[in-house]
Parts: C-alpha cells; sequence; structure tokens
C-alpha cells in the first residue's frame, strides 16, 4: 500500500555544490570587475592632483600705483604681474588680472580658489628699503575656503610661491642697484627676500563647515538617501504587489499577486518616492543641522533645494530599475555614486584630477548638486556660484529620469512583456 505522506526529497549539501566549477564563474566575474572598475576610479580621481592641474583659476589684483625704479619703466606690481604669468603654465594655472572689487566679488561667489594680491604702496615699500625709514613690503595672499580646504590650500601655495619667487628676483634686482649699494647692511641682508607674504582668508566660512567639507558630506548624505530609499521603495512595492517574496530571517511569505502593468507600477513607486523624500530630506536637516549644528543659512532655499536632490536620484532609480531589473541596481549604484563621487569636484577640485573625471562632471549629478549646495552655504545662495547650474541640473535629471523610465515601461507593457510570477516547481 502506498504511503500518502510525502516523502522528503534528497537534502543537497553546499560542499557538493561548491564543487561545480559554473557556479563561480557569474560572481567571480562580475565581483572582480567592481572591484577592479571601483579601484580604477576611486584611486585614480585622487592621487596626482599636482600633476593633474589644469587651469586652476587664481585671482591676480595689481594695486601698485608707486613710480618705476629708476631704469625701470613699469613699477614693481607690474613687472611682478607680468613675471608671474610668464612664469607660470597657463595649462596648470589660470591667472585672472582684476581689480579688487572684482576678484573679492569672484572669491565670494566661488569662482577663483583664491588671489595673489599686490597693494598700492608696494614700489614705494621697496623704494623706502634704502633709506633709514624702510618699511617692507607685502604681498597678500587670500584663500578661499567655500571651494574646499585642498583646493584653497593649492591655490594659496601656488600664490605664495609666486610670491616668494617675485621677492628672490626683486632682491636680486636691488643689490645689482647703485641705490642701495650704500644703504645700511641691515637692510643689504634683507634684500635677499625683501618682500614679506601676508595669507589670509579671502572669503571666510563658518566655524561648523568642516573647513569647507560640509557641503560634500550633506550632499552625499542626499545622494545615498535617495539612493537607498528608492531602492527600498523598489523592494517594498514589488513585495506588496506579490511579485518578489518577503522574507525576514527564517520567516518566508508572498502576496497574493496585484494584476498591474509596468507602467502604472513604475508610477506608483514614483508617487512614493515623492511622497517620501518630504520626511527623509526633513530628517536629514534635523540631524546635520539641528542636532549636530552645521551651519547652514538660507534654510528654506536649502530644504527645497535638498527635498529635489533626493527626489531626482529617487526618480532615477526608479526608472533604472524598471528598465534594468534586477540588475538595475547595480547600474543606478555606478551612476550615482561609483561614477558621481570621483568627479564631484567638491573634494579635490576638478581642475586638479585627469581629464576623464572632467568630463564625468559634465553630467553626473553629485558634481550639480555640490555646486548649489555649496553655493548656498557658503557663498550666500548666490545664483552665479553654481546654485542656477545646480537647479538647471536638477529639473533635466527629473524630466529625464521620467521620460526615459515611461518610455521604457510603456515599451514593454506594448510589446507584452509582462512581468512573470515565479511557480514552485
Amino acid at each position: 500500500m502506498a504511503s500518502d505522506r510525502t516523502q522528503p526529497s534528497a537534502v543537497t549539501n553546499a560542499a557538493g555544490v561548491l564543487r561545480h566549477g559554473k557556479l563561480w564563474i557569474a560572481p567571480g566575474v562580475l565581483t572582480g570587475l567592481l572591484a577592479l572598475l571601483l579601484s580604477l576610479l576611486y584611486m585614480g580621481g585622487i592621487l596626482t592632483p599636482e600633476s593633474s592641474l589644469h587651469r586652476l583659476p587664481i585671482a591676480l589684483v595689481n594695486q601698485d600705483t608707486g613710480m618705476p625704479l629708476p631704469g625701470s619703466r613699469k613699477n614693481l606690481g607690474t613687472e611682478v604681474s607680468d613675471e608671474i604669468i610668464a612664469s607660470t603654465s597657463n595649462d596648470d594655472v589660470r591667472w585672472r588680472r582684476l581689480g579688487h572689487g572684482s576678484a573679492q566679488d569672484e572669491l565670494d561667489s566661488g569662482k577663483v580658489y583664491g588671489a595673489l594680491v599686490i597693494p598700492p604702496d608696494f614700489t614705494s615699500a621697496v623704494r623706502s628699503l634704502a633709506g633709514t625709514h624702510a618699511s617692507r613690503p607685502t604681498l597678500t595672499v587670500l584663500t578661499n575656503p567655500g571651494l574646499g580646504s585642498l583646493g584653497s590650500s593649492m591655490a594659496g601655495k601656488i600664490s605664495e610661491q609666486a610670491a616668494h619667487q617675485a621677492s628672490s628676483a626683486i632682491g636680486k634686482q636691488l643689490s645689482a642697484s647703485p641705490e642701495f649699494a650704500r644703504a645700511p647692511s641691515a637692510t643689504r641682508l634683507l634684500l635677499a627676500d625683501p618682500v614679506a607674504v601676508d595669507t589670509r582668508v579671502g572669503h571666510p566660512i563658518g566655524s561648523h563647515s568642516g573647513l569647507g567639507l560640509s557641503a560634500f558630506y550633506y550632499v552625499l548624505l542626499l545622494v545615498l538617501t535617495g539612493f537607498l530609499g528608492g531602492n527600498i521603495i523598489h523592494s517594498s512595492v514589488d513585495t506588496a504587489l506579490g511579485y518578489a517574496d518577503a522574507e525576514i530571517g527564517p520567516w518566508h511569505s508572498r502576496r497574493p499577486t496585484v494584476p498591474i502593468n509596468r507602467t502604472q507600477t513604475l508610477l506608483l513607486k514614483m508617487g512614493m518616492t515623492a511622497g517620501l523624500c518630504v520626511p527623509v530630506t526633513a530628517l536629514v536637516m534635523i540631524a546635520c543641522i539641528s542636532i549636530l549644528g552645521m551651519d547652514a543659512p538660507h534654510l528654506f532655499m536649502l530644504a527645497l533645494f535638498s527635498y529635489c536632490s533626493c527626489l531626482a536620484v529617487g526618480l532615477g532609480v526608479q526608472s533604472i530599475n524598471a528598465a534594468f531589473g534586477n540588475i538595475g541596481q547595480l547600474v543606478s549604484m555606478f551612476v550615482f555614486i561609483a561614477l558621481a563621487l570621483p568627479s564631484s569636484g567638491a573634494t579635490i577640485p576638478l581642475e586638479a584630477v585627469p581629464g576623464f573625471y572632467r568630463f564625468l562632471a559634465l553630467f553626473e549629478p553629485m558634481h550639480q548638486l555640490a555646486s548649489g549646495v555649496r553655493a548656498i552655504l557658503y557663498f550666500d545662495a548666490r545664483a552665479d556660484a553654481g546654485l542656477t547650474r545646480g537647479w538647471i541640473m536638477i529639473g533635466v535629471g527629473i524630466i529625464g529620469a521620467v521620460v526615459f523610465g515611461f518610455l521604457v515601461t510603456r515599451y514593454y507593457d506594448r510589446r507584452g512583456l509582462r512581468r512573470m510570477v515565479p511557480k514552485p516547481g
């Protein structure tokens, strides 16, 4: 008599499965490529900032109004300016000759990483070295920490080197002059390095700004929140609609499948993304500003920009997942994280990374968002400090995500490519 009890099937152990070579191929190749690509992308953008310099913008301000020294046709301020520009490769540094007011405006809008200022009395101060009432001439180096501590530091270092080279050249010129041959011994000793260099902050930022890095980490939070939140919504909706299993620890369940097409599913996920970005963005701001005390002027503008940033990333994730299915999370990870971080320009200036990353920055979202947040946090929410570009690119990103997502899902629906529900074998 046949037993009515179901006979248990043979149990396969892990050791037996591990001996099948084909099991290793797909995960081995994919994880290996992922490790290789991430290593090349991240380390390739940070290892050689000085040798990768490409037209780092620094202001050069000549305010010198003194008369030329004997035997010269230009005053020293003009000679120093000309020499600095002539001795610097245009491929490395882009010196911008500006008036004092224009240079300060460029610092305040984040268009230059620093400035080298020649004061109005520079030639007069140098001439006074030959007398008994000498006053040491000074060149001023201004930094711009709002553009990041590394970029500001690099601009300051370049400006200081240019100032010291100018001082050495002036010292040699004065030592050969008969006028200074009769100068006191202390003055002749000073001629080895006659010009003092005074370094100060050209555009100060708040003390709770992470030395100019708070904008980067805040944007990283927005991108990660949009990316992870979008994927959580994607998985949760699929589970709720019965197209994916719900598994928590040893418990497993599957809901009844809801008959809904791909287009309506994407609309549902995008609607939830738009709604949940509100509390998520609010929590990010509460944590960063209210609890941790991050300097954050223009709160309303920051809140609106933060929400739209998170929304743009979340909608992009939903569109990519709808188009690519299970590998969508990997694709969106490269779009919003792997390629975006090294091309953001928020920690290392884009002018100090290889050209590949400057190309990525033209369209990668993190650079656009970092420019906007940086303008709000450090540059008084000025439109020309990157805020306008940030808003434009957010709009482009949202529209692009919606159009791409619905074009793909409508195509799938019209072709009858319905989502298949797995059945037990």
